[in-house]
């Protein structure tokens, strides 16, 4: 399974792509917003960054204006994704984008139907929101897994990105259900790192070295 970063904060970026540990990166309008800064500018310095695939959001509700969003942000760089939310419109608008050559990342995907429409219409990428599934106390990881085995029978090329990771255990969860991708907030990847039984490991080495060797 494949780690996205899901954030527009090009330091927590950077941090996480010179651990080696990430090779995409997911952003919307909310996160884009929560930074301040241009579009164009931020999306351009993350894929300095990262070489990997970029998702960038439309806003338009109507298949043709995300048509026309979308294929502005497929020229920002070749790795660019155009992620559309899951609407009637947002399928129609997939299929156009796909026929253009333009890969997309259909979005708020809450069930394998919805996946299934995404596919259809030639999807790169769907994004099942883990977390907030489970805030409405559905199984979101059931999601995932289930629309990876419709996408494995019917031969579907579609990825999974599991998005609306929350908890260690979300991400654990969506690499051993199948997931092609997991989308992950700063804080999570972070947390990723460390287990107490690691640091106590490391804090029993030393004081064995020490007391053998010295400081």
């Amino acid at each position: 399974m494949k780690l996205f970063i899901d954030t527009a904060n090009v330091e927590h970026i950077r941090e996480m792509a010179d651990l080696g540990i990430i090779s995409g990166v997911t952003t919307n309008p909310t996160l884009i917003a929560k930074e301040g800064r241009d579009f164009l500018e931020v999306i351009k310095e993350i894929a300095s960054i990262v070489d990997g695939p970029i998702s960038g959001e439309v806003i338009s509700l109507e298949a043709s204006g995300m048509v026309k969003e979308g294929i502005e942000i497929s020229k920002i760089h070749k790795n660019m994704i155009v992620k559309i939310p899951m609407t009637e419109q947002g399928i129609k608008a997939t299929k156009e984008l796909t026929r253009l050559g333009i890969k997309t990342n259909v979005t708020l995907v809450f069930s394998v139907n919805q996946a299934l429409l995404a596919a259809t219409a030639g999807a790169t990428y769907v994004s099942p929101f883990v977390g907030r599934l489970e805030d409405t106390l559905h199984d979101g990881i059931q999601v995932v897994s289930d629309i990876r085995n419709m996408f494995d029978t019917y031969g579907f090329d579609t990825e999974i990105i599991s998005a609306s990771i929350r908890t260690q255990k979300q991400l654990s969860d969506s690499a051993l259900v199948g997931a092609h991708v997991a989308t992950v907030p700063y804080a999570v990847l972070k947390k990723a790192f460390t287990h107490p039984l690691t640091k106590n490991g490391i804090e029993a080495f030393m004081k064995d070295w020490e007391e053998t060797f010295g400081k």
